[in-house]
């Protein structure tokens, strides 16, 4: 009995200290995505982040996927270095319009910035079916 209580007691720890790991990370870039068709963020919209080389070429780094909000919050994670370079955000708004039975113009949208600090950037987008704008955010 002694064994199974302490047994509980060593999981319970590891699992505070897992989430006390997690909450501790911090991330260099997020993203945002607001329908502005409906009026409301675009949840369920799978984003592509990729870094360009020294010879031009992209590689994909990471891949998510917006939440209930529109939003992807943990891009690059934060490096005593900064995660200076060209990185290039592929939003695939394609099957997101399919849900809505809606039509549109762009299957894809590439957004294209550089990183060069240890800042937070944001990179937002507003989104309608034949049009879209993005600017750094905060």
């Amino acid at each position: 009995m002694k064994k199974a209580f302490v047994l509980g007691l060593l999981l319970s720890l590891f699992s505070l200290i897992g989430i006390a790991q997690t909450q501790s990370e911090k991330y260099q870039l997020s993203s945002h995505i607001l329908d502005i068709n409906v009026g409301k963020p675009a949840a369920g919209v799978k984003i592509t982040l990729s870094r360009q080389d020294a010879s031009g070429d992209w590689t994909q780094i990471e891949e998510r996927v917006t939440d209930e909000n529109g939003r992807v919050k943990d891009f690059l994670k934060e490096t005593p270095a900064g995660n200076i370079g060209i990185y290039k955000l592929t939003y695939h708004i394609a099957p997101y319009f399919e849900t809505q039975g809606q039509d549109t113009f762009y299957p894809f949208i590439e957004v294209v910035f550089q990183i060069k600090d240890g800042a937070h950037y944001h990179v937002p987008i507003t989104l309608s079916p034949y049009g879209y704008s993005t600017y750094r955010g905060s």
